[in-house]
């Protein structure tokens, strides 16, 4: 039976990048710890393979054929991709890919009724693998990675009960398919509230955010089910905060597990909301009736 050895949700904001630099000492300092944090956490875990949740916003599919999880089978993952360069400000990167796990990943899902599409070309990525293999340095771990891109934009999106099926889905591939000594790392891409393009380009609720990050890391899986709702997340930040989603799908890979949140901060001449949430993949928490 493989095991889950690593499992955390983190923003991807272009922001963390491109205006880095620009950013108040404080807030860089919270920037680079907690993304160091996180990689840290993963080393110590031993993985064998790092299978990212993250969004696409447009740049890999059509419209009219929009998956909703589009899995990267290449050998080597580069990025970013041309267009996005500017607007990320993100250096070139390769990370070894992981083509036998992902065509497994492709099988297993289908086989638990969960349909994927799969390409083995170079996906395009922007700010989704971009930011959090930059911030963590994943390229110089030497990890193998699996990307998996989801749809947060062209509606109707899977909303949170469905990206917490697909997880759960996804566990119970990690555990009865993959080899039994294989150990796995799971990282949520995505969020947190903002609202890309939109009237509130720059604005961040704190409130919201906060809230959030208590509630995954409370591993109250019940409660998020049945508040985290996309009109919640659209209040929060339209078009942009539901790629919090991707945090979902890893929570119900891992079941119900306390977590750490760490590194959160707003501040006004930094427009990006920074937080983590690292679970703790060896506890349980008992099982909470529905209220």
């Amino acid at each position: 039976m493989a095991e889950i050895v690593f499992a955390a949700g983190a923003p991807h904001a272009p922001g963390l990048i491109g205006l880095l630099e620009a950013a108040p000492g404080d807030v860089k300092d919270i920037v680079v710890t907690t993304y160091r944090s996180l990689a840290s956490a993963m080393v110590s875990a031993k993985p064998d393979v790092l299978i990212v949740f993250a969004n696409d916003h447009l740049a890999n599919s059509r419209i009219r054929a929009y998956p909703d999880f589009l899995i990267g089978m290449a050998a080597e993952h580069r990025g970013p991709f041309e267009w996005f360069k500017p607007w990320i400000g993100c250096e070139d990167y390769t990370v070894k890919g992981a083509p036998e796990i992902a065509a497994a990943l492709f099988n297993g899902m289908t086989r638990r009724g969960i349909r994927m599409f799969a390409r083995t070309e170079n996906l395009k990525f922007d700010d989704n693998i971009s930011v959090p293999v930059q911030l963590t340095r994943f390229a110089e771990l030497g990890i193998p990675m699996v990307p998996v891109l989801q749809n947060c934009t062209v509606p109707p999106i899977p909303d949170q009960h469905r990206c917490y099926a697909v997880g759960e889905a996804l566990g119970d591939f990690i555990r009865n398919d993959l080899p039994s000594d294989m150990r796995v790392a799971l990282l949520g891409s995505g969020g947190l509230s903002h609202e890309p393009g939109g009237a509130r380009y720059y604005f961040i609720d704190e409130a919201f955010d906060r809230w959030f990050l208590d509630l995954v890391a409370s591993g109250d899986h019940q409660k998020l089910l049945r508040e985290l709702t996309l009109e919640r997340m659209e209040a929060a930040g339209s078009g942009g905060t539901a790629e919090l989603l991707s945090w979902v799908v890893v929570l119900g890979a891992i079941g119900s597990k306390p977590g750490k949140s760490f590194g959160y901060t707003v501040h006004r001449d930094f427009k990006c909301g920074v937080g983590a949430v690292l679970w703790d993949m060896n506890a349980n928490l008992p099982k909470r009736r529905a209220a």
